[in-house]
């Protein structure tokens, strides 16, 4: 894909963000992989809402700018983002979030893993949350990275979302559909007076997991998992 189209795509999917309200000041962060290797990301210290093309950075994959304008660095938090490309050659394109409802998931320390929802058991099923990592340390990476081999969305404990996919608009509707979910799965819960939704039965589940290849969904999935 032509690179002024990526940049563009970049700066898309975060004026989306800002919009839709999943990010505030400067959260958050937005990363792809480049066809020679290297990757543009998102600079730090800049709110979503006001990130152009001339503002994204490019750096490989030691953390090291390649390119830059002046005063433009990557965020820390872009480390997370190489442990995703290191671990998962499919992945080309990384969000991560603080979507408000999702993070509330994460917060009260619940997973996303009833299988209640048609679209969620198809695109990603259950979703984890990964163990508290301190921003900007490698304590990030390492804790998302067990997840990774199953797993294309994920929550971050006591801080936001991330999601990852073959290409940034695969990654950016995969935070779409976690927000969803969590806001649906939340007030169906109120309704049931707290209590857990039922699940769609599992003969019905495994059918909806083939048919995963028939939309040639790409990416991770970990079937039939729960978390808690």
């Amino acid at each position: 894909m032509d690179l002024e189209i990526i940049k563009d795509q970049i700066c898309d999917v975060c004026n989306k963000m800002w919009q839709k309200g999943w990010v505030a000041a400067n959260d958050g962060n937005v990363s792809v992989r480049l066809e020679d290797g290297t990757f543009l990301c998102t600079p730090t210290g800049i709110s979503k809402s006001f990130i152009t093309p001339d503002k994204l950075v490019r750096i490989n994959s030691d953390y090291e700018i390649l390119e830059a304008g002046e005063g433009y660095r990557p965020s820390s938090e872009v480390k997370m983002h190489l442990r995703v490309y290191q671990d998962r050659k499919d992945v080309n394109g990384v969000v991560h979030a603080h979507p408000p409802v999702a993070t509330a998931f994460a917060l009260a320390k619940i997973p996303l893993d009833s299988y209640s929802l048609i679209e969620n058991a198809i695109a990603v099923g259950s979703i984890p949350i990964a163990p508290f990592g301190i921003p900007s340390t490698e304590e990030v990476p390492e804790s998302i990275a067990p997840f990774l081999p199953e797993h294309d969305v994920l929550l971050l404990e006591n801080h936001g979302a991330l999601s990852v996919g073959s290409d940034l608009i695969t990654a950016y509707y995969r935070m779409e559909t976690l927000e969803l979910v969590a806001n649906t799965v939340f007030h169906a819960r109120m309704l049931l007076g707290g209590k857990e939704e039922e699940e769609i039965d599992r003969d019905t589940l495994d059918k909806l997991f083939a048919m995963r290849e028939n939309y040639k969904v790409t990416g991770k999935h970990p079937g039939y998992k729960k978390y808690h």
